[in-house]
């Protein structure tokens, strides 16, 4: 930690802007998102305001609380990028990990609820992407936005991989064969979260009591805890490891992608389900 502090995230000299080639890179690209998010958005609003004949109800399909819950997940997994990525400017490892852990947590809850959102209107509501122009518009926007976010996790779940990556001679194939190690953990934990969420908002909105889930989900809910303990076990210092300070920009350069999202879905969820309340 005697060097922390040397290191200006926020201006590079040796480029001719001043801003690190990394970020400037993702700032364009955020820029071309911008646009294509604009022209998804738009489409959907101006069909909402005229709609064709027969078009549904988006009233009766709409789950306000559900699509209210995962917002507000969402929203949190974006503060706790915010924590790593000024975990990772002080060279705080450890928190960087944990904070890297919940943020993939939250966007797999975000998943989760959404997954089940689709197959809820398809199965229950009738409301596919071919039968009504709302639904074209609305899976096409919504489920773009969920792939962003799909990538987003895989992203997050790479860099936590690779700030394991010993540093020197010591990087070789031990530290492959825990890096899929951690990745089998990963896929394990996932699987059994995403089952779990989804029972976890089935059973919600089914009034079943808390025990009965329980008693029917033992095996998901247990390989979750199970799995995420394990990863925040494994998240802590154990010696030197190349990923450090100064990846910062790596890490803030996630944040950028990661906190954009979350500002795409802000203005989905305000135009496409709150509009619909007003």
């Amino acid at each position: 930690m005697s060097h922390a502090g040397t290191i200006d995230h926020h201006h590079d000299a040796t480029t001719a802007t001043g801003i690190p080639n990394k970020k400037l890179f993702m700032w364009a690209f955020l820029a071309s998102d911008c646009m294509f998010f604009g022209a998804l958005i738009s489409t959907h609003l101006i069909y909402r305001l005229h709609p064709p004949p027969g078009s549904p109800s988006p009233r009766q399909i709409f789950s306000i609380e559900l699509t209210s819950f995962s917002t507000f997940i969402l929203l949190m997994s974006s503060l706790l990028m915010a924590l790593a990525v000024n975990a990772i400017q002080k060279n705080y490892l450890t928190s960087t990990r944990h904070n890297l852990l919940g943020t993939i947590f939250f966007g797999l809850i975000f998943l989760g609820c959404q997954v089940y959102e689709f197959t809820h209107f398809v199965h229950e509501k009738g409301l596919t992407l071919s039968n009504s122009l709302f639904g074209s518009t609305f899976y096409t926007l919504t489920g773009t936005h969920g792939c962003h976010v799909a990538i987003g996790v895989l992203w997050l779940i790479l860099t936590y991989i690779r700030s394991f990556k010993p540093a020197g001679a010591d990087a070789g194939r031990p530290w492959l064969a825990g890096a899929f190690f951690h990745f089998f953990i990963f896929a394990l934990t996932i699987v059994a979260g995403m089952a779990t969420v989804l029972s976890g908002v089935h059973a919600h909105l089914a009034r079943e009591p808390f025990r009965e889930f329980i008693s029917h989900n033992l095996l998901a809910v247990g390989t979750t805890i199970v799995g995420l303990a394990i990863l925040t076990y494994l998240g802590r210092s154990r010696g030197a490891v190349e990923f450090g300070e100064a990846n910062a920009i790596d890490v803030e350069s996630m944040g950028l992608y990661w906190h954009f999202v979350d500002i795409v879905w802000i203005v989905i969820f305000t135009a496409v389900y709150l509009l619909e309340y007003l």
